[in-house]
């Protein structure tokens, strides 16, 4: 089982890249084995490896606490940039998931922030422990 389209063969992947027009590229639903889909598969991991490396990054420079508004806006702008990228393999990744079943989503009701299994439901976002703003 190589790459990850075979989540849900029945739906179009969001590839990692847009075309030259900004528009969104999708490839047919497939077995996930062939060039194209290796490929998204590799571009994403780097990806998200890239998005790990400047998270690291910008945990060093906050940390410091001696910068620059600029050196604060690049890191801005590179953290946006990344962070719709990271959303962009999540949509992909999230639209090839099997539907679980309303009754049996495996989250408690009082998990959710408006208490209905709809589908439109987002999670409680926990805090993370390691977080310089949760110490």
């Amino acid at each position: 089982m190589t790459g990850l389209g075979h989540m849900n063969s029945g739906t179009p992947r969001l590839l990692p890249w847009a075309s030259p027009d900004g528009k969104p590229c999708f490839l047919l639903p497939g077995d996930g084995t062939g060039y194209v889909s290796r490929l998204a598969d590799r571009v994403e991991r780097e990806q998200l490896g890239s998005a790990a490396v400047l998270v690291d990054e910008a945990r060093k420079v906050l940390h410091g606490r001696a910068w620059t508004s600029g050196e604060l806006h690049l890191l801005a702008v590179e953290l946006t940039e990344s962070l719709d990228t990271v959303h962009r393999v999540a949509e992909s990744r999230g639209a090839r998931l099997p539907v679980a079943d309303d009754e049996n989503d495996g989250y408690e009701d009082d998990d959710r922030i408006d208490g209905h299994a709809d589908g439109g439901d987002m999670l409680r976002a926990l805090p993370n422990p390691d977080s310089p703003i949760t110490r």
